[in-house]
């Protein structure tokens, strides 16, 4: 039996696999998304207050993402911050549309298509305080509409990301000018 007819095919099996497993959203066992989610109301400027580093936010301070409405309905993202260490701006555009129903606070954000990835709000204090995870349990963010937040609002964010399983001491608190 020539090992290429099956190769071929099985290896194209496992690419489209990938590529399909990427476009699906998840969510953190233990955690929920927000109901009522308001896409118009979450639209705007907010400042990253705290986050679990990765890469891309590497040596960042004075974070932010904005949030508008494309033509096609769905989220523009930009996310924006100063490298500390390179001494310049850095920011990347991206793209967010909800997972399943809209007025639930699960979506999915590309910045490589067709590579997305989960973002879900599930703490949200008057569209004013967010706290947002990802796919996993190694992505969290704190945003807030100003460059602070309220200790009692900050407080619950990190109760309610301990008790899913977040390593909150291991949060990087943005500084901003």
């Amino acid at each position: 039996m020539n090992s290429k007819k099956i190769l071929i095919p099985l290896s194209l099996g496992l690419i489209g696999l990938f590529v399909f497993n990427s476009c699906k959203a998840k969510i953190p066992a233990g955690a929920e998304p927000v109901r009522n989610f308001d896409k118009e109301r979450y639209l705007g400027k907010w400042y990253e207050i705290a986050r679990l580093d990765f890469t891309w936010e590497k040596n960042l301070n004075n974070v932010t993402a904005e949030y508008g409405t494309k033509d096609n309905g769905n989220i523009s993202v930009l996310n924006r911050g100063y490298d500390y260490k390179k001494d310049k701006w850095k920011e990347s555009e991206g793209e967010a549309k909800p997972v399943g129903d809209a007025t639930v606070g699960s979506l999915k954000v590309a910045f490589f298509k067709p590579f997305w990835a989960g973002y879900n709000v599930i703490d949200l204090e008057d569209y004013r305080y967010a706290l947002v995870i990802g796919d996993s349990l190694d992505n969290m963010w704190i945003l807030s509409r100003e460059k602070t937040i309220p200790d009692d609002i900050k407080q619950r964010f990190l109760a309610k990301a301990k008790s899913i399983g977040y390593q909150t001491e291991d949060l990087i608190w943005v500084k901003h000018d």
